[in-house]
């Protein structure tokens, strides 16, 4: 779609541009918890604008976004609901086609779904309700020819265990919680071994108790495995816990606000957590 068919907005100021290099700093000093080493991203999203067609309307959802996702990355997009960051997350997957901009993955241009990709969605259905815990997960690895056999078994078993799942390996769907069914979930994704695990408000539909815990147990699996995740949210509080980075999506059309570090975990509940949320408070609902 030519490019006159996009609306005319404001480009990212230079100060909040993504693609700056001192953004692994916070106050001239690196943050312990970001990697030690920029190098070559992972991931790059590159003046991605992304539209799609309703009855009698075309409408933006995202507007020249830009940003790089590093590997053992925590990056979150977060924004208010109709900023595009789910439609976002969904074209990352491979799942639809800017109209301009490109995703390259490892340097390669995004144009189709793939198993160096997986999408965990906050929707408690997506378990085959046929299958159990184990042949849901085997499945997956078995389907997309990661593996067969006794080596899919094993990685299947393996996975499921470190979400705490094991007792329940042979359960279905239906007689497990909606935590658990987010676990089988994570478990699936984690053991096709992604290059980035792609996490749609995974747990907006949970408990505020179920969620805080999912939250815990989610960091502690990347402290095992340093997996790479971008996980969309619209809550600040859970963006400044899970993330290491987060992007501020402004109101539809969604455009970059800024790119900022978020704050090590074990600083959650302090005065630098607090001013960060305020901060990101003010930077999209700000006046």
């Amino acid at each position: 779609m030519p490019v006159s068919f996009l609306p005319r907005l404001p480009e990212c100021t230079k100060q909040n541009s993504p693609r700056r290099r001192a953004r692994w700093r916070q106050g001239g000093r690196m943050n312990a918890h970001q990697p030690q080493s920029i190098g070559a991203p992972l991931l790059s999203v590159e003046g991605v604008t992304l539209q799609y067609k309703t009855p009698g309307s075309l409408v933006t959802a995202t507007y020249r976004v830009d940003f790089d996702v590093y590997d053992s990355d925590r990056f979150v997009l977060l924004g208010p609901s109709g900023c595009g960051k789910s439609t976002l997350l969904k074209a990352i997957g491979g799942y639809l086609r800017p109209t301009e901009g490109k995703i390259r993955l490892k340097g390669h241009e995004v144009k189709e779904p793939g198993p160096d990709r997986m999408m965990v969605f906050q929707e408690f259905d997506q378990l085959l309700p046929w299958k159990t815990v184990r042949e849901n997960v085997v499945f997956a690895l078995t389907a997309s020819g990661r593996l067969e056999g006794a080596e899919a078994q094993e990685r299947a078993a393996a996975y499921i265990d470190k979400v705490g799942l094991t007792k329940f390996i042979d359960s279905y769907p239906h007689m497990l919680s909606g935590g658990m069914k987010q676990r089988v979930a994570i478990a699936r994704g984690m053991a096709m071994e992604p290059d980035v695990l792609l996490m749609d408000e995974p747990f907006a539909a949970l408990d505020a108790l179920t969620r805080r815990k999912m939250q815990d147990e989610l960091l502690q699996l990347w402290e095992d495995t340093r997996f790479t995740v971008l996980f969309v949210t619209h809550s600040i509080e859970e963006a400044i816990k899970i993330g290491t980075r987060i992007l501020l999506l402004s109101p539809h059309p969604g455009r970059v606000r800024a790119e900022l570090n978020s704050v090590p975990a074990e600083a959650m509940g302090t005065p630098a957590a607090v001013q960060l949320e305020t901060r990101i408070n003010d930077m999209l609902f700000g006046h």
